[in-house]
């Protein structure tokens, strides 16, 4: 049995809310849910009235599937009641733009901090089987506010592990870096200025480098966290990393760049495994895991993340490990760039 097959079969008869569901992970996630497994129902838990409405257009073939519910996740009375008879969530809700973090620093802590111990809360309250929580790069080793939230959100479903006691629900945690393609990619940006003709393209800093995902890449590997997870885990995918100034070029080859500067909070280099948690970083094929630096219960000794649900053996790297979009060896030149954004287009 392969991985998808086991997905299928978890997924088959469930009911699945994704917070933040109206998102560009959010719309992706439940087509593809739809699309190719079997789901009892799945409902959208998000905030714009405006974007639901919009995605029950997209989605009326399966209108009898769908359940949309306008509700903030600062909202815990709001959430217990939307999580009734719910047996995984996907937390995807999140203020996410790391300059209006810094600007607005108390509103990012009541969504980022605040909204994900609620999902926890209600999660709890109602029996939850499983909650994969999605987080970002920028959550590890943080220098913005915006990460600072999301890895004080990671701490917070980590542990969350621990107050389930004789329950049955988990928590695990993805963490991926840029999405190809999502509302806050510079991609749509870059060909905004192409099209307005542009006298150059800016560019932060000319050594930045990103990790970089496609949103069918995202969305696959949260349906595998969701069955490769014993909880208290965060997932880090094995992906390529791109430099800023090869994506620009394969946009925009006939447009020169300039170095503008960084913006507030920004990195020049992306980090998803820091090396202060190389001693509890296991390496398989495809992905990494950070176990939990805590055990939960005896079934979650620190030997069970070696293996995943579904049978994958990993291996603990070596001490002083880092994963970060400058050391990865895998890299896109500008002819994958430019054939990867075609094929996502």
């Amino acid at each position: 049995m392969n991985i998808f097959e086991n997905i299928a079969d978890y997924l088959k008869g469930k009911t699945i809310l994704v917070t933040g569901g109206t998102g560009s992970f959010g719309n992706k996630f439940i087509k593809t849910v739809l699309d190719n497994y079997d789901p009892k129902k799945v409902i959208v838990y998000s905030r714009d009235e405006l974007k639901q409405y919009e995605m029950q257009q997209r989605l009326s073939a399966y209108s009898k599937k769908m359940r949309y519910f306008i509700g903030d996740v600062r909202d815990l009375t709001r959430l217990k009641l939307a999580m009734k008879g719910v047996d995984i969530v996907i937390h995807a809700a999140a203020i996410k733009q790391v300059p209006a973090a810094e600007y607005n620093p108390m509103e990012c802590i009541k969504t980022n901090i605040n909204g994900a111990e609620n999902v926890i809360e209600a999660a709890l309250y109602n029996n939850i089987d499983k909650v994969v929580a999605l987080s970002t790069d920028k959550a590890a080793n943080p220098i913005n506010l915006y990460g600072a939230t999301k890895l004080c959100s990671d701490k917070l479903f980590t542990a969350a592990n621990n107050l389930v006691g004789e329950g049955r629900t988990r928590y695990a945690v993805v963490r991926y870096g840029n999405v190809s393609g999502s509302r806050g990619s510079v991609v749509p940006f870059f060909r905004k200025l192409v099209a307005e003709k542009a006298e150059y393209i800016p560019i932060t800093d000319i050594k930045m480098t990103r990790f970089w995902i496609s949103l069918d890449e995202g969305v696959d590997f949260v349906l595998k966290a969701l069955v490769r997870m014993h909880g208290g885990e965060i997932f880090v995918p094995k992906i390529p990393s791109i430099k800023i100034t090869d994506l620009a070029t394969a946009i925009a080859p006939d447009i020169p760049q300039k170095e503008v500067g960084t913006r507030p909070g920004e990195k020049i280099h992306e980090l998803m495994c820091p090396k202060d948690d190389s001693m509890h970083i296991i390496e398989f094929n495809s992905f990494y895991i950070i176990k939990p630096s805590i055990t939960f219960t005896s079934a979650n000794s620190d030997e069970a993340y070696n293996t995943t649900k579904v049978g994958e053996e990993g291996h603990p790297v070596e001490y002083g490990f880092e994963y970060n979009s400058l050391n990865n060896p895998v890299y896109m030149n500008v002819d994958e760039i430019r054939a990867f954004l075609e094929k996502v287009k």
